[in-house]
């Protein structure tokens, strides 16, 4: 008998985290603890995860986390991400705490110092791509430069069940490209919330053209002789923010995954689970794995 494929489901944890803790923070919604330490961003970012998991059913699991502020892009740019304003107070314990919950539930954690979330969810979808079914939660569109045959990107949409999933057939059927290509289209838009300019006067209509025509960034300034005027004299201006936007906006598939996907294997919700939640004082999260799982 045919052994069944696995199933891997990656999480952006600090896309998920981020949106858990804007969903409430408006309404000054911060779910304290008795201590005062807000935990809505946490709560909410465990929730959604129980939530995904309970709609993709894996196997496997792993939530891929960002280490601090700098990484190697900032080392690239200064300007990298240097546009986003600090994270408001309430926030800044739910970092180490959301991490935390992760390892408490059982979820197999990642994060390096020096690259990104999306860096490590890159690096384990090229570790396994040809093991494994793997679906990736995120709300970064940066990650459809990872769809392939066996890759879906499960794009995040409206609150904790639904998402905007891009397949290889979607994705190629939507850009005329392949997904490794899109790196190369971000790199002739820019992306405003990365800090990054890409090439001024180029949008993504244009910029997905150029390489539906010719290919690459490489291809396109091989073909400047064949572009508009205008065209060809917008990119010849930004040619070596063209190359840096083209580094900054393709996925680091490369960091080393020290972990066999046994590790990731999906763990078990337990009354001792549902004790450890309590003791943290994480009561949604314990009534919504009771909803889940009854």
């Amino acid at each position: 008998m045919k052994e069944m494929q696995p199933h891997i489901l990656l999480i952006d944890g600090m896309a998920l985290l981020f949106r858990s803790f804007y969903a409430t923070a408006p309404m000054r919604q911060f779910f304290p603890r008795q201590d005062g330490t807000p935990t809505n961003g946490v709560q909410g970012f465990a929730r959604h995860v129980l939530s995904a998991q309970n709609i993709v059913r894996p196997t496997h699991m792993a939530v891929c986390w960002d280490m601090g502020s700098h990484t190697f892009r900032n080392d690239l740019f200064d300007g990298y991400k240097a546009n986003r304003t600090a994270p408001p107070e309430q926030m800044l314990p739910q970092f180490d705490m959301a991490r935390d919950v992760s390892e408490m539930i059982g979820w197999k954690n990642f994060g390096v110092k020096g690259q990104e979330a999306d860096d490590l969810i890159g690096s384990i979808v090229e570790k396994w791509k040809n093991d494994a079914q793997i679906t990736v939660v995120s709300g970064d569109k940066d990650l459809l430069q990872l769809v392939n045959p066996n890759t879906t990107i499960a794009l995040t949409k409206k609150g904790y069940t639904e998402y905007n999933p891009y397949n290889l057939a979607r994705f190629t059927e939507e850009y005329g490209i392949s997904p490794a290509q899109f790196a190369d289209v971000k790199a002739f838009m820019g992306d405003s919330s990365d800090g990054y300019p890409g090439v001024k006067g180029i949008g993504p209509k244009t910029a997905l053209q150029l390489i539906q025509t010719y290919g690459s960034v490489d291809g396109v300034l091989a073909a400047l002789a064949k572009l508009k005027p205008g065209q060809r004299q917008k990119i010849s201006d930004n040619v070596d923010m063209l190359q840096l936007s083209l580094q900054l906006a393709r996925i680091n598939t490369a960091v080393p995954i020290d972990a066999s996907m046994d590790e990731l294997l999906l763990p078990m919700w337990t009354n001792d689970t549902l004790d450890l939640m309590h003791q943290h004082e994480y009561r949604l999260i314990a009534n919504h794995a009771l909803n889940i799982f009854k």
